[in-house]
């Protein structure tokens, strides 16, 4: 991998790729359909009711917080979170939208029920917030968000056309949209909650999957410049080479990328319980590892496909299967040269061109560079 010989032959087996990327956004698809997403109180709108996690007959736990809500208001609520750790840990309570007499009468329950307790060390009712929020305000971000999607994606595309060719604009084009659908199918199937933060994750995580295809076209480019005019490689062959000469690189970054963000999901999932780095972070791992993915498996082979579209570069694969078949016809020809093993000169004229081959096949070629001028040193005489 390292040395880069092109021995992945990730290009030839291009149709398995297709196969398992189209079943994975299938399954994506499948899910947000079916399924949906968990959209949080910044997107729905409601209430949020806040309370610490230390109450007055030891720690509260999210289901202990529910069941006062659900007895208090006659409902359950929609979700309880625990987030922090130690004296500093909360409990996020989270429903529909409630007047001020129902967030009076639920502060009131948690109080008599948990008595959790305040800055002063003792159980108090201050210690209990609420905050309301309003779904337009989710909307907005909703809004730009695919605002901001859409430029990014009309920009890259631009980009791409100029810098290298529209075929690389567009298979770039369609990895990036493979990318979204799969880690918003993972969102869906994992069920976390759909926050500002994972928006911002999303919108992050794109930068990096184009980074790193543009990182392999870059080396296609440059492998298959004047291909056409050549019969050694095919364009598919030339571009396999292209990704395995840049495939350590791609993992290597990833990797890095990686594995501060899996510290975040794991910091923020079993330490703080903190839902934003949660969102976060699992937006960009599941970013970062579908988009190194698609960039070597999906992107170059996208491009092979669309170049071979074009005539010239069909004309080209025939040229390079012509020749290569010429070569196979000459080879076969003279290992079925007119060889009689019984003829005991020919018998030894061959084992004298095979000795000739071993000693130098065991001998360093040697490339004497010719002196101009005089000649260095003393001669003997």
């Amino acid at each position: 991998m390292y040395v880069g010989s092109g021995v992945f032959n990730v290009v030839g087996v291009r149709k398995r790729w297709y196969l398992f990327f189209g079943a994975l956004v299938l399954v994506c698809i499948a899910s947000m359909g079916v399924k949906g997403f968990n959209f949080g109180i910044d997107f729905e709108g409601g209430t949020q009711i806040q309370l610490p996690a230390n109450g007055k007959s030891g720690q509260i736990t999210e289901e202990r917080a529910k069941e006062v809500f659900a007895s208090a208001l006659g409902k359950p609520a929609d979700e309880a979170q625990k987030v922090g750790s130690g004296v500093s840990s909360t409990i996020q309570l989270r429903s529909d939208t409630l007047d001020a007499a129902e967030v009076a009468e639920v502060k009131q329950a948690l109080f008599r029920e948990l008595g959790p307790i305040g800055s002063s060390g003792q159980p108090s009712v201050q210690a209990i917030s609420d905050s309301a929020v309003s779904a337009s305000w989710g909307g907005e971000i909703s809004r730009q968000a695919l605002i901001a999607l859409g430029v990014f994606l009309l920009a890259v595309t631009l980009f791409l056309a100029l810098y290298f060719d529209p075929r690389m604009a567009a298979a770039a084009l369609v990895t990036l949209l493979n990318d979204i659908v799969v880690t918003a199918g993972v969102y869906s199937l994992i069920g976390f909650e759909v926050t500002p933060a994972t928006v911002i994750g999303l919108l992050t995580i794109l930068g990096f999957s184009l980074y790193d295809t543009v990182v392999v076209f870059d080396k296609v480019r440059e492998n298959t410049r004047g291909l056409l005019g050549l019969t050694r490689r095919t364009y598919g062959e030339a571009a396999n080479l292209a990704l395995n000469q840049t495939l350590m690189r791609s993992f290597n970054t990833s990797l890095i990328a990686a594995l501060p963000i899996l510290g975040l999901l794991v910091i923020g999932y079993l330490l703080l319980g903190s839902g934003t780095l949660q969102e976060l972070a699992l937006v960009q791992l599941t970013g970062t590892v579908v988009g190194v993915l698609s960039s070597v498996a999906l992107a170059t082979p996208l491009l092979v496909d669309f170049k071979m579209r074009d005539p010239k570069y069909r004309q080209q694969a025939d040229r390079v299967a012509s020749r290569r078949a010429n070569q196979a016809r000459k080879a076969a020809a003279e290992r079925d040269d007119d060889f009689d093993p019984n003829d005991e000169e020919a018998l030894e004229a061959e084992l004298r061109r095979e000795k000739a081959y071993a000693a130098a096949a065991s001998v360093p070629a040697r490339n004497q560079k010719a002196h101009k001028g005089r000649p260095q040193g003393k001669r003997k005489r």
